[in-house]
């Protein structure tokens, strides 16, 4: 759909890295003319293909004092906009494979004037294990991420203790993950595997959910599962102080994952979410 270096790749890591069980299914639905003019526009500048084969500087795409927190899956992008709004000293690296989701946001983010927010097109796995350095990301937000909802398919979820293992070596002690379903055997299974992970720890103190935090919007596809009597769970849990997982010393990728480890400067201090 675009010429290389204008827009979204369809496969950014190709054929680079193993071909695991993934989290998502890449939908490609229509694209409008609005999205794909956004795009063609836009994506050079604030837009970046998750290909594996670089490690990003945050400081250069979002400035040097600029706290950065990962969004994973953002859908059209209505709720990210309206948080990058209203916290715009934040930045924003949203992750997606939806490309018309890609070409709403980038489109939201022009008309609005927000120059936080960046979107990434691909597999968030390679983006967290073979792009970023450790200890850079201020927070984790993953909002309604395909529960699937069938048992033979549960391996497939995002939340795992291998993604928190993971996750945790380049989030910043202190750092918040934030997750958010109306799936609620999938809430269950959030709050089960975040609370046995060593890195993290409950927000709240009576182990359970947290309500929803005022910085997180009402999406439409939320409140029509609260109008169909869905009940939404979010969880806020911290990194800890101190790594306690197994091989994962806060440089190193996870035991079992490929490819060599990036190097890094020295860590910034920890910042919340």
């Amino acid at each position: 759909m675009f010429p290389e270096g204008t827009g979204p790749a369809p496969d950014p890591a190709g054929s680079h890295f193993e071909r695991r069980i993934r989290s998502f299914q890449p939908r490609r639905s229509r694209v409008t003319s609005g999205q794909a003019d956004a795009l063609k526009r836009l994506w050079p500048t604030w837009g970046l293909d998750i290909d594996g084969q670089r490690t990003l500087d945050l400081a250069d795409l979002f400035g040097s004092d600029c706290p950065v927190v990962l969004e994973i899956g953002f859908g059209m992008g209505e709720a990210t906009a309206q948080m990058a709004a209203a916290d715009p000293g934040t930045g924003i690296l949203a992750v997606d494979v939806h490309t018309p989701g890609q070409g709403n946001l980038l489109n939201l983010a022009d008309r609005n004037g927000l120059s936080n927010i960046r979107v990434a097109n691909g597999d968030a796995i390679i983006l967290l294990r073979e792009m970023l350095p450790p200890a850079c990301l201020d927070g984790l937000r993953v909002y309604f991420p395909d529960p699937w909802p069938k048992k033979r398919h549960h391996k497939r979820r995002l939340i795992q203790p291998e993604f928190l293992t993971l996750a945790a070596t380049r989030l910043k002690p202190g750092a918040l993950i934030h997750c958010a379903t109306d799936w609620e055997p999938y809430a269950e299974q959030m709050l089960e595997v975040l609370t046995a992970h060593p890195d993290f720890e409950n927000t709240q103190e009576d182990g359970g959910y947290a309500p929803r935090p005022a910085f997180r919007p009402l999406t439409r596809f939320e409140g029509q599962g609260l109008d169909k009597g869905h009940v939404v769970h979010d969880l806020l849990f911290r990194r800890t102080e101190t790594m306690k997982s197994a091989g994962s010393g806060g440089t190193d990728r996870p035991e079992g994952q490929a490819g060599p480890a990036k190097s890094a400067g020295p860590n910034p201090p920890p910042r919340a979410l």
